[in-house]
C-alpha cells in the first residue's frame, strides 16, 4: 500500500513540489543520482569502471510535451557520449533511453528518428543504446520502435518488466537479442500486471527462465539475492558462461553486492541516472524497497 501512494506521488506536481522542497532531499537524491551534469556522469562511469563493474548511464527526463524538449533530450545524450568517447570503455559504458523523453506521446516516428541519432552516436563511440521500458500503454510503441531501430542497430536492448501479464510472451519473441529483465517500477492496473510481491517474483522467474534458455543476451535486473542464485542455477542448466549474461543493479543500491559479484567473475553493470529532473526516478526507487524509505527518513532527520 505505501509503495502505490509512493508511486502515485512520482506522478503527482504538488508530491513533487512538497519533496523537492526539504532541505535535505538533495542529501539523499545523491545517493540514487550521480549528479546533474555530463562530467558527474563521467565521473561516476570512471569510478565504477575502475572497480571493475559496466554501467549505463540513463539522463533523467520522461514525458516531453513539446518537440524542443525532446530535440534537448537528444542533444544531451550526444553530449554524453561525446563525453564518454576518450575512455574508449566501448559496451563498457552504453546508455539507457527513454523513449518517452524523445516525444514518443507527440509522433513515434519522431521518437525513432531520435533514438537513431543517439544509436548512432553510441556506435560511434564502440558502445549501444538500451531502450527503457515505462508504463503499459507505451509498450507497444516501444517495441515497433525498437524493430525499426534495430535494422540499422541490432545491437540495441531493451527492458521488460515482469510484472506485466503480456511480459511472457514478449520474452520469447525476444530472447534471441538484448533484453533488460526488471520487476517493474510504475503502477499498473490490476487488469494487466500482477500486484503482489509473490506473484511479481514468480513472474520474474518465469520470464527468467524464457530468457536464460534463449540464444540472446539476459541482462538481470535485480538486487534479490534469492533471484540471483537462480540466475546462477539456470546459467548452469542452459551452459551458459559468464560472458553470456549480466546482472544489472542500481546506482548506490547494494554497492556490497555489485563487487562481491564482480569479484565472482561475473559481468555486472550499474544503472548510473544523472540529471535535474530526478524526481520521478526518486520517488520510484522508495517505493520499491522499504530499506530506502527508511534511509530517506534517517537523514532528513539527521541520523
Amino acid at each position: 500500500m505505501f509503495g502505490s501512494l509512493l508511486l502515485a506521488g512520482s506522478r503527482s506536481p504538488l508530491a513533487r513540489r512538497a519533496v523537492s522542497g526539504f532541505p535535505l532531499t538533495r542529501k539523499v537524491v545523491d545517493r540514487f543520482v550521480a549528479g546533474e551534469s555530463p562530467d558527474d556522469a563521467v565521473a561516476a562511469t570512471r569510478r565504477l569502471t575502475d572497480a571493475g563493474l559496466s554501467v549505463t548511464i540513463d539522463h533523467l527526463g520522461e514525458e516531453v510535451r513539446d518537440t524542443g524538449a525532446a530535440i534537448d533530450a537528444v542533444k544531451a545524450y550526444v553530449t554524453l557520449l561525446g563525453a564518454l568517447r576518450p575512455l574508449d570503455l566501448g559496451r563498457q559504458a552504453e546508455v539507457s533511453v527513454k523513449l518517452s523523453a524523445l516525444g514518443q506521446a507527440l509522433d513515434a516516428t519522431m521518437a525513432l528518428d531520435h533514438a537513431r541519432q543517439i544509436a548512432a552516436a553510441a556506435r560511434d563511440c564502440g558502445s549501444t543504446v538500451t531502450l527503457d521500458m515505462e508504463d503499459h500503454t507505451t509498450v507497444d510503441s516501444t517495441l515497433d520502435i525498437l524493430r525499426a531501430l534495430r535494422e540499422d542497430f541490432p545491437e540495441t536492448g531493451v527492458a521488460i518488466q515482469a510484472y506485466l501479464f503480456r511480459s511472457e510472451a514478449d520474452c520469447r519473441d525476444l530472447a534471441g537479442s538484448r533484453v533488460r529483465l526488471v520487476k517493474g517500477a510504475y503502477r499498473e492496473p490490476a487488469s494487466v500486471a500482477h500486484q503482489k510481491k509473490t506473484e511479481v517474483d514468480m513472474a520474474y522467474v518465469r520470464c527468467l527462465r524464457i530468457l536464460m534458455a534463449g540464444t540472446g543476451y539476459p541482462m538481470v535486473a535485480t538486487h534479490d539475492d534469492r533471484l540471483i542464485a537462480i540466475t546462477e542455477l539456470l546459467a548452469d542448466r542452459n551452459d551458459r558462461d559468464r560472458e553470456s549474461f549480466e546482472y544489472q543493479m542500481l546506482y548506490g543500491i547494494r554497492t556490497d553486492k555489485q563487487e562481491a559479484l564482480v569479484g565472482a567473475g561475473s559481468q555486472t553493470r550499474v544503472y548510473v541516472p544523472y540529471g535535474d529532473d530526478w524526481y520521478g526516478y526518486f520517488m520510484r526507487r522508495l517505493a520499491e524497497r522499504p530499506a530506502n524509505v527508511g534511509f530517506f527518513l534517517r537523514s532528513l532527520s539527521g541520523k
